[in-house]
């Protein structure tokens, strides 16, 4: 994806067409794991029925398959693996945008790794799970890191609510997010997860915060709360972002149950499955109104 316009993603069409045009915020690529590698990861993908997946590794082709077969155009393409991230955005330059996401402990690795990302690659994101490092992201640690996405006019994307894995959940508490989009207002801060369980604290801070987005990985429509639900159709309906999480669900699965469960209206619905995602990451080259 280097090079180009780097505000106009190849893919954005800015209209409905025949062809794919759902954009997935969160899709994951991940290396093969001996088993009992990462015990706490492991927990979370047996109970999705995940674990061998989560052992193999994923396969790029398999991924553009299940997104073609989904309607899905473009995927927020992460993984711990730069160079892997941004030889499958090359490849298939039209299908992923790139999310890095680097260790936050070294601070001046991570934001040589993050620059690499967006002037080497193209990449539009950065992604730091805080229950991975046990430090809110109210951390001083962090707050480099948010300058930086600032600076390079890029998302900073995390996960919010509960954590699956076996780690401690308080880190992942919506309400951190406050002091930052406060300290940083200029940063476009994407929430993963819903922050359930604590989701009306996330659906509190999207109202609040201009650039603060909610995306819905790893959740299925039948089991959104109905708060959640309300604030997607209505006050909220620039705010929310499909994502699947993928390989922890498949890509279609959330996409079939969206109708039945959520019952969008079609303006809605596509600012779901695509506008809000556009502008959250800067694939077009204007937010919509």
């Amino acid at each position: 994806m280097a090079g180009g316009d780097t505000n106009l993603h190849p893919c954005y069409t800015g209209g409905v067409s025949d062809q794919p045009w759902i954009i997935d915020a969160w899709v994951n690529l991940l290396r093969p794991l001996a088993p009992q590698a990462r015990p706490e990861g492991e927990h979370i993908f047996a109970r999705y029925g995940m674990l061998e997946v989560l052992r193999e590794g994923t396969d790029p082709a398999r991924l553009i398959a299940e997104m073609d077969a989904a309607g899905v155009a473009i995927g927020g393409l992460c993984g711990q693996d730069l160079e892997w991230v941004a030889d499958t955005c090359a490849r298939h330059p039209t299908r992923f945008f790139g999310i890095a996401c680097p260790d936050p402990t070294d601070i001046m690795a991570c934001l040589r790794t993050i620059e690499t990302g967006v002037k080497a690659h193209g990449f539009k994101a950065v992604k730091i799970e805080p229950f991975l490092w046990g430090k809110p992201p109210t951390d001083r640690m962090y707050y480099p890191i948010y300058a930086k996405c600032v600076e390079l006019d890029i998302a900073f994307t995390t996960q919010i609510g509960h954590t699956g894995p076996l780690y401690a959940s308080e880190v992942g508490r919506p309400l951190y997010l406050d002091q930052v989009a406060l300290d940083f207002p200029e940063l476009r801060i994407v929430g993963g997860h819903i922050g359930w369980p604590w989701t009306e604290e996330a659906i509190a801070l999207a109202w609040k915060h201009q650039n603060v987005f909610l995306d819905t990985s790893a959740h299925i429509p039948k089991h959104f709360p109905p708060a959640f639900v309300h604030f997607m159709r209505t006050f909220g309906q620039d705010k929310c972002l499909f994502a699947s999480d993928w390989p922890l669900l498949p890509v279609a699965r959330p996409l079939e149950q969206l109708d039945e469960h959520c019952a969008l209206p079609e303006a809605v619905r596509r600012k779901f499955l695509r506008d809000n995602a556009a502008r959250a990451f800067k694939l077009e080259r204007a937010a919509q109104p």
